[in-house]
């Protein structure tokens, strides 16, 4: 039997906060293991309202410290990752049976003042009977706000924390179960079982690594890793909530997003997504059960229906919807009396017996905060790791965000100008999506037959290639939803004549080997 592989740290779990904490771990000179269950960003972190926020409505909830926290993110974000975060204007309309106007532009001040703003302008008071924001909304809607957030490409900032770990030295080891673990000589030793590469063949054996230090950031799952795979009791501090989200074909003109304060005091978000839809959400509703069957309940998209009708002229039905989805948010118990009021702050609970390796649970967060949380933990740890290095990642752009003073538009313009023969969609497309990387998809191609074969809405061989070498991609699933988001422009068929491709070069791979 091939000796252990021996690690400082192994991380369960492939979302943000897991890869997350990969990276900083792996730039301070760590050695890591992480191992995801599925594929990279399947789960939670996928599942968003796809926003880099600070979030205006915990205001109400006196969470100053979590607000003014994640707008320092977001502006770290703007400037690290300008390629999967962006700037985005919102409009909140007034409804004067919610919220009195002096107390939403009270909030919206103190919102400019926590924000360390560089790039984003200020809140402002709107006419909606003047601003083209107004246009969609019903008449009785005449004043607004107007403020400045970001929206995000949420599994792309996953995929790209998990090449910043990777080509830091990380193992990075995504449809790999983390199946038991047991304490010996003041380490881990941990059984790990990959899944079948396809439907042919042997399933491959289960391996054990060893590490000083584990991680359980698995999100949804951090129960069944603590009771199933560690023979340990459940967290206290979990609770589970669904958030459920309605795809609709564009329901305005305009780059804006709207926030739309329901009766029952919460906020639903509408915004633009993909050029051609309208994103739609959020709910909370408690869950129980397996994350992975998360769906939306008739009631949750009633509800998100019922939210845009109040204010958009046209109405819209849940069956109008052209896609839907539903995240489940681990978040750490604070005894609220409504899931939508319950923190989304984060916990790092760490555990340490006298003689046994540490365990460290990442429970709740926010996908603006992954960065600062990848910090932190790696700062509770410090005592049980090797001194190898101190905070880095604040500085450091995210692969494919070393863009000259985080311009994308302008590094965008001098990409197409460098490959002309590039139709002009795909090339945005490229240099939205991979920033400064998108020189390596396209590699030395100098015309679109050196791209290989089209599969449909302009993704070329060479891409796909790339995405299965570079990003761990092995399905058609991976490709079309976590890695391009053109799942909605592909057809059934091109969808399957992808999953063909995929299959077929694995195949002719494992005759090679």
């Amino acid at each position: 039997m091939p000796p252990r592989e021996s690690f400082d740290l192994l991380v369960v779990g492939g979302g943000i906060n897991g890869c997350a904490i990969a990276r900083d771990a792996a730039g301070r000179g760590l050695s890591v293991l992480l191992c995801e269950q599925g594929d990279l960003a399947q789960g939670t972190s996928s599942r968003s309202s796809k926003l880099i926020h600070g979030g205006l409505r915990y205001l109400e909830q006196f969470q100053f410290r979590l607000v003014r926290e994640a707008l320092a993110e977001r502006e770290l974000l703007l400037r690290n990752a300008p390629h999967a975060v962006r700037p985005l204007r919102f409009v909140l309309p007034h409804d004067a049976s919610r919220r009195p106007a002096w107390m939403i532009r009270l909030g919206l001040l103190l919102y400019d003042a926590l924000g360390a703003r560089k790039r984003l302008p200020r809140s402002r008071a709107i006419d909606l009977r003047r601003d083209e924001a107004g246009a969609p909304l019903k008449p009785g809607f005449a004043k607004g706000f107007a403020y400045a957030d970001c929206r995000a490409d949420d599994s792309r900032l996953v995929l790209l924390n998990a090449l910043g770990a990777a080509e830091r030295g990380a193992s990075i080891r995504p449809r790999t179960r983390f199946t038991a673990a047991r304490h010996h000589a003041g380490r881990w030793v941990a059984e790990l079982r990959p899944a079948p590469a396809g439907a042919a063949g042997e399933p491959p054996q289960p391996y054990e690594v060893e590490a000083g230090v584990l991680v359980n950031a698995a999100g949804p799952w951090l129960d069944r890793v603590m009771q199933s795979a560690l023979g340990l009791t459940a967290y206290r501090h979990l609770r589970l909530v669904q958030g459920s989200h309605l795809v609709f074909p564009r329901l305005y003109e305009g780059e804006h997003a709207y926030i739309l304060q329901h009766t029952d005091g919460r906020v639903v978000f509408a915004i633009p997504f993909l050029h051609r839809f309208t994103l739609v959400g959020t709910t909370d509703v408690p869950f129980s059960g397996d994350p992975a069957q998360a769906r939306i309940a008739p009631e949750e998209a009633a509800y998100l229906c019922e939210a845009v009708n109040r204010y958009f002229q046209r109405p819209i039905a849940p069956e109008e919807a052209v896609w839907s989805y539903s995240g489940v948010r681990p978040l750490a118990e604070d005894r609220a009396a409504s899931a939508s009021r319950v923190s989304r702050d984060y916990v790092l609970e760490l555990e340490v017996d006298e003689g046994a390796a540490p365990l460290l649970a990442v429970i709740g967060g926010k996908l603006t905060a992954h960065r600062e949380l990848a910090e932190k933990a790696l700062e509770k740890l410090a005592p049980y790791l090797p001194d190898r290095g101190k905070p880095w990642t604040a500085e450091a752009p995210l692969p494919g965000g070393e863009v000259p003073g985080a311009d994308l538009e302008a590094w965008g313009a001098d990409f197409r100008a460098r490959h002309p023969w590039l139709p002009e969609e795909p090339a945005r497309r490229l240099a939205a999506l991979y920033g400064a990387r998108a020189e390596r998809v396209v590699g030395g191609a100098a015309s679109l037959a050196d791209l290989g074969r089209h599969f449909g809405a302009g993704l070329y061989e060479r891409e796909a290639e790339y995405l299965v070498q570079v990003e761990w991609a092995r399905s058609a699933e991976d490709i079309l939803w976590r890695r391009t988001k053109l799942g909605l422009d592909f057809t059934a068929a091109e969808a399957r004549q992808l999953q063909d491709w995929l299959d077929g070069r694995h195949t002719a791979q494992e005759g090679r080997a």
